[in-house]
């Protein structure tokens, strides 16, 4: 699998795209990411800009993160149902099971559509809460938001192991792998420079992974 190139975007979203944090500061990082990535370097898109706020950075990115799993997956809707997809897994020995902590206390065994829809609820409830996310300009973070953000990668990371594994062929068809490469590779590159998710999260994808990391 190539992971360079730029594919066509199909705007189709399995949600509507959400904005990032109201302000000028949330657009003018917003407008910092949009450079650095027609620059092609994706190493130096996803560093800390000098002088910015690393909470803020990690919000604006994870809001961008969240809308390119949402323009990927808006590709597959038709194709990933419970009939093709009863189970959320990323290959024969990965399956990954609902639990929000709140709604869903115990991991329940659901359909990766399934899965993938409880999973975009959960985000947006987070992204629109104010305490989690605030949305004015020098607004305090909680204690807890990297946990929160670390949580969503972790999150993330597994639709893009379902789409890997379940979905590849269909996104070849699609003419949508030099996308789904690049977002892919732009996200290892942000986990990898702000240790967002454990190396044990990443197994089902580790041959994709490490010729990344030795790039990066």
């Amino acid at each position: 699998m190539s992971f360079f190139g730029r594919g066509s975007r199909n705007q189709r979203t399995f949600r509507p795209k959400k904005s990032a944090p109201s302000g000028n500061k949330g657009m003018q990082l917003k407008r910092h990411i949009d450079a650095t990535l027609g620059s092609g370097n994706l190493r130096e898109a996803v560093r800390l800009p000098i002088g910015e706020d690393l909470n803020e950075w990690l919000a604006v990115n994870t809001v961008d993160f969240f809308n390119h799993v949402n323009i990927l997956y808006g590709t597959l809707m038709e194709f990933c149902t419970p009939g093709t997809c009863p189970t959320m897994s990323a290959g024969p020995k990965y399956e990954y099971r609902w639990a929000d902590g709140v709604k869903v206390k115990a991991p329940i065994k659901v359909s990766a559509p399934k899965y993938v829809d409880y999973l975009m609820d959960w985000i947006e409830i987070q992204l629109d809460d104010e305490a989690i996310f605030p949305q004015q300009l020098g607004a305090p973070f909680p204690p807890n938001f990297r946990d929160v953000v670390k949580t969503i990668f972790k999150r993330l990371f597994r639709v893009y192991a379902h789409i890997y594994h379940s979905h590849f062929q269909m996104i070849v068809k699609l003419k949508e792998e030099a996308h789904l490469n690049t977002c892919f590779k732009h996200f290892v590159f942000f986990t990898l420079e702000f240790q967002l998710i454990e190396s044990a999260e990443l197994a089902p994808l580790r041959e994709l992974i490490e010729p990344l990391t030795a790039q990066y």
